[in-house]
């Protein structure tokens, strides 16, 4: 959003791209068990709530939980700074001024997950956090409805067989190493925080209150990025499934002789 991306992206996908058919093409070939959605950041709040079919909380919840209404049951769910709880939620996606000096120090996280103050602040200063100021409302939807034009970023829960297949096939034209972490608890900062600021695939292991709150599998982790990447990705894993690779990655056996096996994608030297 205001941060320069850490690579050129493959390409800004138009208006008209047919979200229904690529959504359903990441489904079938990553066998996910629940939708694909998107993700879009809005300066006006008047602009969400135009959405067609937009849902508004009648209740107090935190983004994990909008984020599953959206993954889990098919929403399409607009919030501002005041429908989500704490600062914690606010910050991350940059509504309400959450980043106060208050916020910095951590101290409400002092003795739950952090032993003391210090450890409380670093958490806070390593996540990824949209900028306050620019925007006032967010709206999360399913990827096939296209109701958010072209998203900021689109979002798919997997198991992490599933997620190594989608990366592979991001590395197959272009390779670049990939470098994510893992800021413990607010785990939303290593994935749609990450994804928001630096444009790039962010993927992260859902943390507590995403399990407990968004309906989060104890097997899944969560990849976020600018759509176009889901488009490189697909080509890869196209090209890989021509080589014989697909997922579920069937089972060879551990007491097989492997040189049979190797022998098919890499010659029998």
């Amino acid at each position: 959003m205001t941060q320069a991306p850490e690579s050129s992206p493959p390409g800004t996908l138009p208006p008209d791209t047919n979200w229904a058919a690529l959504s359903a093409e990441l489904e079938q070939a990553l066998r996910l068990r629940s939708i694909p959605f998107a993700m879009k950041m809005f300066e006006r709040r008047e602009d969400m709530e135009a959405i067609p079919r937009i849902r508004r909380p009648s209740a107090v919840h935190t983004l994990d939980q909008v984020v599953g209404q959206a993954s889990r049951l098919g929403w399409t769910v607009g919030v501002t700074s005041d429908d989500l709880v704490g600062a914690q939620c606010r910050a991350v996606v940059g509504l309400g001024g959450a980043k106060t000096d208050d916020w910095r120090s951590g101290r409400h996280m002092q003795g739950v997950w952090f032993e003391d103050e210090a450890g409380a602040a670093a958490h806070q200063a390593a996540m990824h956090c949209v900028p306050d100021g620019r925007f006032e409302a967010l709206a999360v939807s399913p990827l096939a409805s296209g109701r958010l034009g072209v998203p900021d970023i689109a979002l798919f829960y997997a198991t992490p067989g599933a997620m190594m297949y989608f990366i592979n096939g991001l590395q197959w034209s272009g390779y670049k190493r990939f470098d994510w972490g893992v800021v413990g608890e607010s785990a939303c900062a290593d994935s749609w925080g990450r994804a928001l600021t630096t444009r790039t695939p962010s993927l992260s292991i859902p943390c507590f209150a995403e399990r407990r709150y968004g309906g989060v599998l104890d097997d899944e982790m969560l990849m976020a990025a600018p759509p176009e990447y889901l488009v490189k990705a697909l080509a890869g894993m196209k090209a890989l499934a021509r080589n014989g690779f697909r997922y579920p990655f069937p089972q060879y056996g551990v007491q097989q002789d492997v040189r049979a096996g190797m022998a098919v994608s890499y010659g029998k030297d």
